[in-house]
């Protein structure tokens, strides 16, 4: 039997050649973005197996809808992805910019994981994975609401996975992947560890097969991560 899946953020970068990996593998999928023509032109590229639904991450009334007309679109959903998120530089602490951050990562993100682990609850089953970020591990002065939304992403998947392990009527995975630097649009520049899209998605989904509670992405991040953890901030800070 076909598997379904959703990816919320499939038009561009790790959505889409997650989404793409997903049809490869014998899944159905339904994918969502604000940009159109992209999940059009994804689309075309095997009809039989991609659903395309225009929606912005922002538009919570919207996230709603499209939940409430899933039955109408597959009878049942095996696996859910949120991808969708966005980050800028804010040097001078500009409200303006880090409005659309917050409505993207915190609020918008906030209401897919909701919605999707009670519809998975109600369907007795179901994987919820969240794309969040390395950035979630430590605060950043030139980017503060980006790595402090992926902070909340992280712990809110935390949150799930506990009540996950207490509901027992109902069999739920929730995984939390940790990319560092992947070569997507929303790299501004050389940095380092940079990894090619295709390496980054290739293991986003073994963590997704192995129904991981966590995976840094690539598997080097973890690393970083360690480190994170035990050196003061104070010496951190000159990096971030």
């Amino acid at each position: 039997m076909t598997k379904k899946a959703i990816v919320f953020g499939a038009t561009s970068g790790i959505g889409r050649a997650l989404a793409k990996l997903l049809v490869q593998n014998d899944y159905s999928v339904l994918i969502t973005g604000r940009r159109l023509a992209l999940l059009n032109s994804l689309k075309m590229e095997n009809p039989d197996c991609f659903e395309v639904r225009e929606h912005d991450i922002c538009d919570l009334q919207a996230t709603e809808r499209l939940f409430k007309e899933l039955p109408s679109v597959f009878e049942q959903v095996d696996l859910i992805i949120h991808n969708a998120g966005i980050g800028e530089p804010n040097y001078d602490l500009e409200w303006e910019k880090d409005l659309p951050t917050l409505e993207t990562n915190v609020l918008g993100a906030t209401k897919v994981y909701q919605l999707s682990y009670n519809y998975f609850k109600e369907q007795g089953f179901g994987h919820l994975v969240g794309i969040t970020s390395i950035a979630s591990l430590a605060g950043n002065r030139h980017v503060p609401a980006y790595h402090a939304s992926k902070a909340f992403q992280s712990s809110y998947m935390e949150s799930l996975w506990m009540k996950a392990g207490k509901t027992r009527k109902a069999d739920i995975t929730v995984t939390n992947i940790l990319p560092g630097y992947v070569d997507t649009d929303i790299i501004n520049g050389p940095v380092f560890w940079m990894a090619p899209v295709d390496k980054a998605v290739s293991q986003i989904y073994t963590a997704i097969k192995k129904k991981k509670r966590t995976a840094y992405i690539t598997k080097r991040w973890r690393l970083v991560a360690l480190v994170l953890k035990i050196v003061p901030p104070k010496i951190t800070m000159k990096y971030f």
